[in-house]
């Protein structure tokens, strides 16, 4: 009987989903940021500063944020997921659209790996 290599071992089709998810948002904030970053903007003023539907999106996307770190430390301690503070400081420093989709992808891969014992 064939067995999956290690690289493939424990990717489903609802990991691979939040991979790509990932993936998608790693590179959807990246071409915003960097642009603003080249244009000389100011990222937080225009961020907070643009107006009432902006500061309500800044708002709403720091508390799920904040959230979903909170759902990665308890996750991961639960999980026994090893560096999960990792991820939470990558989302400093790339987006929260690129790190807890790519916790949720290795997450399920954790979960698959212990229902196999």
């Amino acid at each position: 009987m064939a067995t999956k290599s290690t690289l493939t071992q424990h990717w489903n089709a609802t990991s691979i989903t939040f991979l790509v998810l990932s993936i998608l948002g790693l590179l959807g904030t990246l071409a915003f940021n960097v642009s603003a970053v080249a244009s000389g903007r100011d990222f937080f003023g225009d961020w907070f500063g643009s107006g009432p539907a902006v500061g309500s999106l800044g708002v709403d996307l720091l508390i799920v944020a904040l959230a979903g770190s909170v759902l990665i430390i308890v996750e991961a301690r639960r999980l026994g997921m090893k560096r999960a503070w990792l991820y939470i400081v990558l989302s400093a420093v790339t987006a929260f659209a690129f790190t807890f989709p790519l916790f949720l992808a290795m997450r399920e891969r954790r979960l698959v790996a212990l229902s196999m014992g």
